[in-house]
């Protein structure tokens, strides 16, 4: 974390204006602007915590935020502490602490041990632009909080990042969620982060959400989800280009001498479009590329040089060999539509569901045209398992879309994910 000041601006500024209205210090927007009321909203929260209060996150600051990001705090318990109390204190509930500590007799806790204590806010905020930081830190704080989360490393981005997926749920029926193929499409990152985080608190207080029972799906499903397959991607779009980049220069000219990512990239770090990176008619989009220009690296619909050339891709097909999903969703944005065949091979009950899909989202049912017809996951994998397999266009308008319409998509989309795991 670089250290934050007045003047500055970037979306870890967001994530501290953020963090600081959710825990009631600052009433400004969230804009990424260090300004004066951001400034006064840090030196609150210094003095309130016994720090310098001179209104700029160093280290020591940030070591008193950080627990906030996380959404959670270690804490040894001390000579009188009762699990009612605490749960008090720290503004959480009791099951909460239970379900963060397995094993913990709340009725016997003993001086000088150590607990994991979650605060009464949620982890993932989804009014602020998604970064893979700001997603590995919710992924930390969630499986904190949420021990019975299964957690893992995929595979890795070309520039090292984590491709990370979250398990919900021990059943034997497998689904696959993903998102952020795409790096303008990061929306659907944070909608994946925060179902994972909604299903796992109904889990824990034993609620169902939208009628459905999780703690069945729990025992009848096994929920993966990769959240950001593109993370350098979407770093590039939302972070801008970075003067230690290896492929600075190269960057540069394959997106016309601009600087600009954030309106245009759809790519990976390499200029490859990881959607048509797939072996499912993939030398069909390589073949279209003449018609839309396209001659090599670049903003996007660039297939690669062979398929699964790129790490991000080879993951998600690999992930997927290693799995026997029985359906999988991929997420983009936008357009409000699922398309759910390829070359008439997905089977019957695909179009059924998709129907079922539909009307719980409000989406249109569609086939894609052109060159989107190739080469993408849900095309490839409907090639060769001949099961349902769907991409869902989030939300509407030019993407990147705004954080704005999150609330949207997500009440579009909650029931749709539930419903796959179980349909």
């Amino acid at each position: 974390m670089r250290v934050l000041r007045l003047g500055m601006r970037g979306t870890d500024v967001m994530e501290i204006q953020a963090l600081l209205q959710k825990i009631g210090y600052y009433p400004g927007s969230i804009d990424g602007i260090f300004g004066p009321q951001t400034q006064q909203a840090v030196i609150a929260f210094q003095r309130d915590n016994g720090l310098t209060p001179d209104g700029i996150i160093g280290p020591n600051t940030y070591r008193f935020l950080e627990p906030f990001l996380l959404g959670y705090r270690r804490y040894t318990i001390q000579a009188g502490d009762t699990i009612y109390n605490l749960a008090r204190r720290f503004y959480t509930s009791t099951a909460r602490i239970v379900a963060a500590n397995p094993g913990l007799n709340p009725y016997n806790l003993r001086i000088g041990q150590q607990v994991i204590i979650p605060f009464g806010i949620d982890v993932v905020d989804t009014n602020i632009d998604y970064t893979y930081e700001i997603m590995e830190r919710d992924i930390q704080g969630l499986k904190a909080r949420y021990p019975f989360l299964e957690v893992g490393i995929a595979g890795k981005s070309v520039l090292g990042k984590n491709l990370y997926y979250i398990k919900i749920g021990n059943g034997p029926n497998q689904v696959f969620y993903n998102g952020a193929h795409h790096a303008l499409e990061w929306i659907t990152s944070p909608l994946l982060m925060k179902f994972i985080e909604n299903f796992s608190k109904a889990y824990v207080e034993e609620r169902s959400i939208r009628g459905y029972d999780v703690r069945d799906i729990w025992d009848q499903s096994s929920i993966y989800i990769i959240p950001m397959v593109n993370p350098d991607g979407v770093d590039l779009v939302l972070n801008g280009l970075q003067p230690d980049n290896p492929y600075y220069n190269d960057l540069i000219r394959w997106n016309n001498g601009s600087t600009n990512f954030s309106q245009v990239w759809q790519a990976n770090i390499r200029g490859v479009d990881l959607n048509h990176n797939y072996n499912a008619l993939w030398q069909r989009s390589k073949e279209a590329e003449a018609q839309y220009g396209i001659t090599g690296p670049g903003p996007t619909r660039y297939s690669g040089p062979y398929p699964e050339s790129e790490p991000e891709s080879k993951t998600v097909a690999d992930f997927t060999r290693n799995h026997n999903f029985r359906l999988v969703l991929a997420y983009h944005s936008q357009g409000e539509v699922i398309y759910w065949n390829f070359q008439n091979m997905a089977p019957p009950v695909a179009r059924r569901i998709g129907e079922l899909f539909s009307q719980v989202s409000g989406y249109l049912l569609d086939v894609t045209y052109g060159i989107a017809s190739y080469a993408g996951y849900k095309d490839w994998f409907i090639q060769e398992y001949r099961r349902p397999g769907y991409t869902i266009e989030v939300g509407r308008g030019r993407n990147p879309l705004p954080i704005q319409q999150f609330d949207k998509i997500y009440n579009d989309n909650e029931e749709m994910l539930l419903l796959a795991a179980v349909v």
